[in-house]
């Protein structure tokens, strides 16, 4: 075949040849096409360093430290505001369970409670470390107890009307507890009713041991120096928990409540024949 002859194309092919030069002169006459506005540039994402042997990373050594391994079945340490808020106040541990426990232990645990309380009472000290731990760990075992002991000894010493000697006891210390109760709150003081109530029966005990003796020893003199000594005593026991309770100008006004129950429970062990 010479080089310059050409092979005649397909019926086919020339028609699709037709179509395309038609849709070419189609558009040219229609004129040129709308171009519709570029989408906006996102804005640039910050970048996450990655850590990589073949990336150099800004990030320094110190700056990231693995978190230490604790292992399965041990609790992870608490911190120091988590161990300070449990229990409901600074410097209280959390509260023991009581409910599943033997009562032996819950009895060996108010007795030993009860004990240590009294030993702030039968040897006050005003300048121990922590006066008002005692008024914090309050309790009402020890105060009913000494108060239903200073009201069976006031009966046993009464000739007449025993039962009311017994209950002028018990009236005698509510009153005092919410007198010094109102009293202290009055002076900007903090306390309750029940720290009140333990305050005054444990400062009670050395009035109970001079009840005892005026009981065993009927006589006018004896009864005066007994219930001077144990009232001195008493209030004298009371100061410390009191100064707790309230500032330190106002000590004077929040005792004088409670030195006035006092010197009323001395005269009924005084009064009493």
């Amino acid at each position: 075949m010479p080089y310059g002859d050409t092979i005649p194309l397909h019926a086919s092919s020339q028609s699709d040849i037709d179509e395309i030069e038609n849709l070419i002169n189609a558009s040219i006459q229609s004129g040129p096409a709308t171009v519709h506005p570029t989408r906006p540039l996102s804005p640039p994402r910050a970048s996450i360093p990655v850590s990589s042997p073949f990336v150099a990373s800004e990030i320094s050594p110190q700056a990231y430290q693995k978190p230490p391994l604790v292992p399965p079945g041990v609790p992870p340490p608490a911190s120091a505001a988590h161990r300070q808020n449990v229990g409901g106040g600074v410097g209280f541990g959390a509260s023991p369970n009581t409910l599943t426990e033997p009562v032996w232990d819950t009895v060996k645990r108010d007795l030993s409670r009860i004990i240590s309380n009294l030993k702030l009472v039968v040897f006050p000290n005003p300048n121990r470390e922590d006066p008002g731990k005692a008024l914090r760990d309050w309790d009402l075992w020890g105060p009913f107890f000494f108060i239903i002991f200073l009201g069976l000894t006031l009966s046993w010493s009464a000739s007449v009307k025993k039962s009311e000697v017994f209950a002028v006891a018990f009236a005698v210390l509510a009153a005092g507890a919410v007198i010094l109760t109102l009293n202290v709150l009055l002076l900007g003081g903090h306390i309750i009713f029940f720290q009140s109530l333990s305050l005054l029966g444990y400062c009670l005990f050395p009035l109970d041991a001079g009840a005892v003796i005026c009981m065993l020893k009927n006589n006018a003199i004896i009864k005066l120096v007994v219930v001077s000594i144990t009232l001195v005593w008493s209030s004298w026991a009371a100061y410390p928990f009191i100064s707790a309770a309230v500032g330190p100008r106002r000590k004077a006004l929040a005792l004088y409540p409670v030195f006035l129950m006092y010197i009323s429970v001395g005269f009924l062990i005084i009064a009493i024949d």
